[in-house]
C-alpha cells in the first residue's frame, strides 16, 4: 500500500499521525521551512491489531528525516517525539508501545510507576499468526470493563493472576527459562478465554502452533481476532509457522528477541 501525502509548513497536521510525526521532528530540529523530500514506506506489521504498528511507523519516519537532515537524534528524544503521535492514536496512550520500539527492548510496565526494561538472558523466537479478524480494542476493553462490574468475585482472581503470570513472565526472560515462560503464556491464554478476550479463530491457531511443537501460544494485541504469539524453538520455527497457515493465519511473521 503507497499513499502520498503533502506536509504543508505552518498547517496543523496533528490529525494525521504520518505527518504530524514529520511536523514534530522538524521543529524538534527548529526547521520552519525543511527541505523537500519523499518518504516511502514498508511495513509487516498489521494495522489496527493491537501491535503497535503506528507507533512503529512514527519511529522509522523520525529516524529516517533525523538521517535525511544529517542532524542528531537521541533516543531520548525520540521516544518523547512518537509519544507525541500515538496521543492521536490512543488519546492517552501509557507510552509502553513507543517505549519498546525506540528503545528496541521489551519492557516491564506498572501504571503509574516508571516503565523497567527487561535484561534478556537468551534470545528466543516468537511467531506472530494473524487471525484476519479484528474487534477494535477499546471494544473488548469495554466488555472485560463491565465483566469487572458485574460478575466481580469470578473475574477479579482472574486478573489477579494475569498480573502474577506477568511478573513470572518477566523472571522467566531474566533467567532464560523458556519451557516455563511458553507454560505460562498457556495459561495466560486460558484466562484471556475466560475473559471473553480471546475468539474461536485465535484459539485454533494457538491450538495449531501446540500440536506443531510450540512451547507456549496465547492471544495477543487487541483480543477476540488480531494476532496471537508462539512461542518456539528457532529450528522448529519453520515448522510451527507452516502449521499456522495450514490453520488460517493470514499472515506470520517471525522474530527473535536478543539480548
Amino acid at each position: 500500500m503507497r499513499h502520498a501525502l503533502t506536509f504543508e509548513p505552518g498547517k496543523d497536521h496533528s490529525q494525521n499521525t504520518l505527518l504530524h510525526i514529520a511536523q514534530l521532528t522538524f521543529a524538534h530540529f527548529g526547521l520552519a521551512h525543511p527541505p523537500d523530500c519523499i518518504i516511502i514506506l514498508e511495513s509487516e506489521i498489521p494495522m489496527g491489531s493491537g501491535l503497535g504498528s503506528g507507533a512503529a511507523v512514527s519511529t522509522a519516519i523520525a529516524r529516517a528525516l533525523a538521517l535525511f537532515l544529517d542532524r542528531p537524534l537521541t533516543v531520548e528524544a525520540l521516544n518523547t517525539l512518537v509519544y507525541e503521535t500515538e496521543k492521536v492514536h490512543h488519546g492517552t496512550p501509557s507510552g509502553i508501545d513507543n517505549t519498546v520500539i525506540v528503545y528496541e527492548q521489551p519492557v516491564f510496565f506498572l501504571r503509574a510507576q516508571p516503565i523497567e526494561r527487561l535484561r534478556i538472558a537468551r534470545p528466543f523466537t516468537l511467531l506472530v499468526g494473524d487471525s484476519g479478524h479484528s474487534t477494535p480494542t477499546k471494544i473488548t476493553v469495554g466488555d472485560v470493563r463491565r465483566l469487572l462490574e458485574t460478575a466481580l468475585e469470578r473475574t477479579s482472581p482472574l486478573i489477579h493472576r494475569i498480573g502474577e503470570i506477568v511478573r513470572a513472565a518477566r523472571q522467566s526472560i531474566e533467567q532464560g527459562t523458556l519451557a516455563e515462560l511458553g507454560t505460562l503464556m498457556n495459561e495466560n491464554h486460558e484466562l484471556l478465554q475466560k475473559l471473553t478476550v480471546s475468539s474461536p479463530a485465535l484459539d485454533i491457531l494457538c491450538e495449531a502452533a501446540l500440536e506443531a511443537g510450540a512451547l507456549g501460544a496465547k492471544a495477543s494485541g487487541g483480543g477476540r481476532g488480531g494476532n496471537m504469539l508462539a512461542l518456539v524453538e528457532a529450528a522448529r520455527a519453520a515448522h510451527v509457522q507452516h502449521a499456522l497457515k495450514a490453520a488460517g493465519a493470514t499472515q506470520v511473521i517471525q522474530t527473535t528477541v536478543k539480548p
